[in-house]
């Protein structure tokens, strides 16, 4: 056979699928409709995102970005074929880690990695990401989608996300606010929220915990609960900051309460945090128990129970322990702020 006979290769047969791309884009479409903010310009599709700031209603605002994705979770979302939620967890860790300096997240652009496009499975992703933009009041402005033959199988993918947002410079939230007498008021996580997974998979692997499976004290299979999604706190939090005179944010992630509040503390200062405040929900205790976790390692890698941390004035309690509760966040307060060194310090013992 001539080369001229020879048949080309093709993009499709070294296993990248243009046309299945571009199915995945129209199922995208409605769901990205719904994720939207008067300042969105144009629509899906474009080579970038536009975005009108109106300028008019800042005197020196600061761009804040974040980007992050969303770990080993994925594993379980794939293991169960289930992939509807875990676009809300992405969205979680890029947008409430804006609010932590006080800033409203605008807008917010997704990256999804995968062996090969699946659109109903890609829609899937990205109608947990656009219910994500949605409560956390930004914006999806666009994204990519990269198909990796021969990197992932065709049923793995990986996802990340970058957000954009926008804080009046003499509103930043941070350290320099934070001072002796501040109260701690703790905001109740969802769950394990996504850190900490790949303990988490380790320990089901050495029990032969199934995903399926419903373990005491669970009033749902493991798998469900596991992927249930991270709380999004954005609009929660930047409705408290003005209302308490919020001082500090610490969003509860790798690292757990006492790591992620340390990095909001100024050196002069210790944060006294009483265990004894909550009751962590019973899937930390389930992983405790089975996996055989020591109390610092547990705290090290999980939440326990506390998404975020707002440090406030100890006069504001009361107002910001209303204000979570009419918008069905459980809040409580879990500790002090008082003098020392830049210091973490947990006391006492988890309600039984």
């Amino acid at each position: 056979m001539s080369g001229s006979d020879a048949k080309s290769p093709t993009y499709a047969a070294a296993g990248v699928d243009i046309d299945a791309g571009e199915r995945a884009v129209e199922l995208m479409k409605p769901w990205v409709a719904k994720a939207t903010r008067p300042e969105v310009v144009g629509g899906l599709g474009g080579f970038a995102g536009l975005f009108s700031l109106d300028l008019t209603r800042w005197h020196r605002p600061l761009l804040a970005s974040s980007t992050d994705g969303v770990g080993t979770k994925l594993a379980i979302a794939q293991a169960l074929d289930k992939h509807d939620t875990i676009g809300l967890d992405l969205v979680a860790m890029v947008a409430d880690d804006l609010v932590v300096c006080g800033a409203e997240p605008l807008f917010l652009q997704d990256y999804v990695a995968c062996g090969k496009v699946v659109p109903e499975r890609l829609a899937e992703i990205v109608a947990g990401i656009a219910e994500g933009c949605r409560l956390a009041g930004c914006a999806l402005v666009g994204g990519e989608t990269a198909e990796h033959p021969g990197m992932l199988d065709e049923a793995e993918y990986d996802v990340a996300a970058t957000a954009v947002g926008i804080v009046e410079t003499t509103d930043v939230l941070g350290p320099d606010r934070v001072q002796v007498g501040d109260a701690i008021v703790a905001l109740g996580s969802s769950g394990l929220h996504s850190n900490g997974f790949s303990l988490v998979r380790h320990v089901l692997a050495q029990a032969g915990l199934a995903l399926e499976s419903t373990p005491a004290d669970l009033d749902a299979p493991l798998g469900e609960v596991l992927l249930t999604p991270t709380r999004i706190y954005s609009k929660d939090c930047l409705a408290l900051a003005p209302a308490a005179d919020v001082h500090a944010y610490a969003h509860v992630t790798g690292g757990g309460l006492a790591g992620n509040l340390a990095r909001v503390l100024p050196p002069r200062v210790d944060a006294l945090i009483d265990r004894s405040t909550w009751q962590p929900g019973p899937i930390f205790e389930l992983l405790r128990t089975v996996g055989q976790i020591d109390q610092p390692e547990m705290e090290r890698t999980f939440n326990m129970g506390v998404g975020m941390v707002a440090v406030l004035p100890g006069g504001h309690t009361d107002a910001a322990l209303t204000l979570l509760r009419e918008r069905g966040i459980e809040s409580w307060v879990a500790g002090e702020i008082v003098a020392g060194t830049g210091k973490v310090q947990l006391r006492g013992r988890h309600k039984q």
